[in-house]
């Protein structure tokens, strides 16, 4: 017998009804945020990052590939680790299906990492992924969007994450650990990559910077929770449950 609260159809539909009314003002807040996100100040670059892509050396404006928006993943991939963060990869599991759709929307969806390509592309090809993947490797592109750091940032002054400092590091936290595990590093190595969104917009050659989200920034990017939270009993979790896609039947 379930310990949920039960009750009529008539019931359910009245308390639906209520809810209905929270979720339209919770999509109409929704909208208001996105409107204020397109509002916000262009930061021009004018700095030249490049980056290695299955079609060789590009600059960031390559990236837009004719496109005038560019929408870059900050994958959690180090150049030390063995493989792709797991939360990270199964964001990256969404990309493929709508990718396409965005590039015929004048949008360009990009991964960035700062591991070498050669590991990328192996990565890639066992999830089975295509959309575009490139390596920042050796260059500043993660760190002056604030997702990637060095240890002596780390372990010494602490770093600036989601638009806040976070104190030197302290020691190895559960879901850290449980993690690292997964990427084949320790702890530590394994939280010098961090997530996030940037968006970026070419305008007459210029390159300007738009947006950027961080940490639960990018929950909505992350189609698996967007379905868990219509599902009887929501998220549900007890400690990291999810794999790699092509882990589940491992064992």
């Amino acid at each position: 017998m379930t310990k949920h609260m039960t009750g009529t159809r008539h019931e359910w539909l009245a308390a639906r009804l209520e809810l209905l009314e929270a979720e339209k003002e919770l999509t109409r807040r929704s909208d208001e945020l996105a409107q204020r996100r397109q509002e916000l100040p262009w930061v021009r670059i004018d700095k030249e990052y490049r980056f290695e892509t299955d079609e060789g050396s590009a600059s960031l404006a390559d990236l837009f590939r004719g496109r005038s928006q560019l929408l870059v993943y900050h994958f959690m991939f180090g150049p030390d680790y063995k493989a792709g963060c797991p939360s990270c990869s199964a964001i990256a599991d969404g990309f493929n299906g709508f990718a396409v759709h965005l590039a015929n929307h004048d949008v360009m969806l990009w991964a960035v990492s700062r591991a070498p390509l050669a590991k990328l592309q192996a990565y890639k090809r066992r999830m089975g992924w295509t959309f575009p993947w490139a390596s920042s490797f050796g260059g500043d592109f993660n760190s002056d969007f604030s997702v990637g750091f060095t240890e002596e940032q780390q372990r010494e002054r602490g770093i600036e994450y989601n638009f806040r400092r976070e104190a030197p590091w302290q020691g190895d936290s559960e879901g850290a650990v449980a993690f690292a595990a997964m990427t084949g590093t320790d702890a530590a190595t394994y939280a010098r990559e961090r997530p996030g969104v940037s968006a970026f917009a070419l305008e007459d050659r210029v390159v300007y910077h738009t947006y950027s989200a961080y940490s639960r920034g990018v929950d909505g990017l992350w189609g698996m929770y967007q379905w868990l939270d219509r599902a009887p009993k929501g998220r549900n979790e007890q400690g990291v449950w999810w794999r790699r896609h092509d882990e589940y039947n491992k064992g």
